[in-house]
Parts: structure tokens; sequence; C-alpha cells
């Protein structure tokens, strides 16, 4: 017997989660199948299309189409548009990965209608509230009845707030998966970058998006001033979110970017970033992400916020916190630049194994519980 499962993206993080899933729904080896919603959070298509093109995600069966606004408008759209989907589609359960709006928007009107939902990337904590990502995380994960982490000390956080450990499995970190797929495929560095004039050497990549950095005046120039240090001591490839570039246009900062060792890029597709990242001497970003990639790849990483739900990343990988203290990015570059930085090791199950685990737990579960 045949179970449908839909599997719900919104935005890019989601889409390095539900590539090497979706591929293993498609294999052979389940009798469950999937169908793909697409909430349309991110909306930019070109950028999408990328996306979809470079990790082999087959063509979402729905698009919601639902756009940006603010996180309330943003997540009532969804709901809105995902419940007739709901109707007519009557999935045996709903999987979510990550957590954006899409996440917990989903995961609420499937709840609701008493539909069981599968959170993939379980149990992760910054324990800062003031992040939006933590609040999803935390309401998603308390309507889930199947919670997969990607870490053991999820686990614990879970259970803190009062999650059942039946719920809760261990199955590895499906980003790695898709890294671990597509790392033969990754477009060379020096590719990417001659576009920026770059004739090769060591260097060092950046990525700035969130909020906390780039949505204040004061904390944006005072990170591309650092960079501009960081600049004195090697090149830094600055592939530039859009949000990002507005608001160096809105903030009157653009002399920031005008260094010639800064190297500006557009944004780049999924095998043009892992390339990057691969050949790079270090890496600095706030994305939560690339602190658990470069960390498989072995790649020093410097944090530019105060805190991590990638913890373990900290704790057993090559990622180092500085937040916004110039000092204190500056004190980590310089420990790369002179001993190679933190070298670390590959998480437990971070094999590229993990959707298959994931995959197979659910088909158990499901039979279990009779659908």
């Amino acid at each position: 017997m045949s179970h449908k499962i839909l599997c719900v993206v919104g935005a890019r993080p989601n889409f390095m989660k539900i590539a090497p899933i979706m591929a293993e729904f498609n294999s052979d080896s389940t009798p469950l199948t999937a169908r793909l919603v697409h909430t349309g959070q991110h909306y930019n298509e070109a950028m999408n299309h990328q996306f979809f093109v470079d990790l082999g995600i087959p063509e979402p069966d729905i698009n919601l189409e639902a756009g940006s606004g603010s996180h309330a408008v943003q997540t009532a759209e969804i709901m809105k548009r995902f419940e007739p989907v709901l109707d007519h589609e009557k999935p045996a359960a709903v999987l979510v990965v990550g957590d954006v709006n899409s996440t917990i928007a989903c995961a609420l009107v499937a709840a609701k209608k008493g539909i069981p939902v599968i959170h993939v990337e379980a149990g992760l904590r910054s324990f800062d509230r003031t992040m939006p990502e933590e609040i999803n995380r935390v309401l998603t994960d308390q309507i889930s009845d199947l919670l997969f982490t990607t870490e053991r000390m999820a686990k614990d956080n879970l259970k803190r707030e009062g999650i059942t450990e039946e719920r809760i499995h261990f199955v590895g970190n499906v980003m790695i998966d898709t890294l671990h797929n597509n790392l033969s495929r990754a477009i060379p560095a020096s590719q990417t970058l001659a576009k920026a004039g770059f004739t090769g050497g060591p260097y060092a990549a950046l990525t700035l998006h969130r909020p906390s950095n780039v949505d204040s005046p004061d904390a944006l120039s005072g990170l591309l001033e650092t960079i501009t240090k960081v600049c004195s001591m090697i090149p830094v490839a600055f592939p530039l979110h859009p949000r990002t570039r507005s608001r160096i246009d809105e903030y009157g900062l653009g002399a920031l970017l005008e260094n010639p060792r800064l190297l500006v890029l557009p944004p780049l597709g999924y095998l043009q970033m892992l390339g990057l990242m691969k050949d790079a001497k270090f890496f600095l970003t706030d994305s939560g992400g690339i602190q658990e990639e470069t960390t498989a790849l072995g790649v020093p990483c410097i944090t530019l916020r105060d805190n991590t739900e990638r913890q373990i990343t900290v704790d057993e990988g090559t990622n180092v916190i500085a937040g916004q203290d110039r000092s204190k990015i500056l004190a980590a570059v310089k420990d790369v630049m002179e001993t190679g930085g933190k070298t670390g090791n590959i998480p437990e199950y971070w094999d590229g194994h993990a959707s298959r685990r994931i995959v197979s737990i659910l088909h158990a579960w499901l039979a279990s519980k009779g659908h």
C-alpha cells in the first residue's frame, strides 16, 4: 500500500534539505510517494529555478505563490493557501524542514486538521527568542508527531520542552547528504571568482543576510568596516544577498564595497557556493547552513552572530562564534592565517545517509499507525 506524503519547501535553505529526501522517496526502495509543495515564500524565480536544477529537485507539484510580506502576513497567506491543498490531497502526513515561516505555517494547518506532522531538523536551539527562526523551531516541534534530529544534543532540548522520547529520532543531517551528493559537481571557485577579476591564490568568503546584521546601519557599517580590515590580510569573496544589497544602498554604504580586495559577487547557485566554500581558506557567515557545511568540509568558519543553534559545529566542528565584535573577528582571522585555524571532527551520522534513515523510520511509523 502506498502512502502519500506532502513535502513542503518555501525558501532556499529548505531546498538543500528536501533534495535528498525527495530522491529517497522517489527511489524504488520505498512504498511511500511524495508530492512537493512550494509555498513561494522566496519568489525570485531565477534563483529558485537554479537551485532546483542544481540539486535535481523535481518541479513542485503544487506552488502556492504566497510571496513576501511581514512575518504575520506571509505566515497567514501560506496557511490560507495550504488548507485547500490538504483538503484535496488528503495526505498520510505532512513533512516540513528547517525553520522558515513556511515550516510553521504548514505544520500548524496540518496539525489542526489532525494530519501527522513530520519535522526534519528538529530540536535545534539558539535560545534567542529575538530570532524569528527560533520561534518557528520551538512551535513546529511542539505540534510535530515525528521529530528527526541532526545531533544528539537536540533530543535533550526537546525533552526539556516536554516532547516524549518515542517521537524523537536521531538520523543525522540531510544538508550533508546534499553536500556528499554534489561535491564532485561543485563549480571550481577559480571559475566563479574570475568573474570578479580574481587571478588566484588564497581567499576567504563572506555571507551576510540576517536582520540583526543588515537591518541596522550601525551593525552593517561596523561589519563591512571590519571586513575591510580582513581584506588587508586576504582577499574576501562576497556573494551579495539581495536583502543585504538593498540595505547597503538604503544606508549609503556602497563605498565600503569598493575595496579592490573585496570580490563582490551576485547571489550564487548551490554548486557555485559549494565550490567557493570547499576551496576557501576560511568562511565568515551568519548562515546556519554554512556553519554545518564548513564543518563537514573541514573549512574554518567564523560566525558573525552572538549565538548559534548549530552548537555541534562549535563543540565538534570548525566553527568559532565571534558576533559583531571587531576584535573577536580579527583575532579569529589572525588565528586562521597564522595557524590554519580550528580543526574539527565530522559529527556522528553526518555521513550522507540521513534521508535514507528518515524514509525508513517514517515508513515503519506509518505502518504501525495503520495508515
